[in-house]
């Protein structure tokens, strides 16, 4: 078994399904309106700003993957755009499912032996501690978003 190919699995279940939890972001995100990703719950995030943060490390790392420095600060993972309409919403969604499936692209091309090297720097640690992180916080939020669409569903 190709360790890249397991961990890159593991990656693109917990984004479009069939993992051993049952859930993944992309059914979450089913039938989620625009107008339900930017309303506010009391005082907790707005669906778009956990679906923007959750991808903002993908799309960090992804960058990484392609070639790039890794230009990411933990204070900006919560500064979305501002979005004005479903089409809006919908166009950000896409884009979020197709960093998604280019991040497990290259994860899959990753040798066995680079999952114990540092990723960019020592003190972020090596690429599998990166690259598990990154599933872990989105089962995470995932778990979030769905308990903040029940509350919404509740309340419209």
């Amino acid at each position: 078994m190709k360790l890249a190919s397991q961990i890159a699995k593991h990656f693109k279940e917990v984004h479009f399904g069939e993992n051993w939890t049952g859930s993944s972001f992309k059914e979450i995100m089913e039938g989620v309106t625009f107008e339900q990703a930017t309303t506010k719950v009391q005082d907790l995030n707005t669906i778009l700003t956990l679906v923007f943060h959750a991808n903002y490390y993908v799309a960090a790392v992804l960058k990484v993957f392609q070639g790039e420095a890794l230009n990411a600060k933990d204070e900006l993972s919560f500064d979305h755009p501002q979005l004005n309409s479903e089409a809006e919403w919908q166009a950000f969604l896409a884009q979020v499912w197709k960093d998604a499936e280019a991040f497990a692209d290259f994860v899959e091309l990753l040798p066995d032996d680079c999952f114990d090297k540092d990723f960019t720097d020592k003190k972020y640690g090596n690429y599998y501690r990166n690259i598990h992180g990154i599933i872990e916080h989105t089962h995470y939020h995932i778990g979030q978003i769905s308990l903040l669409k029940k509350m919404l569903n509740f309340e419209f």
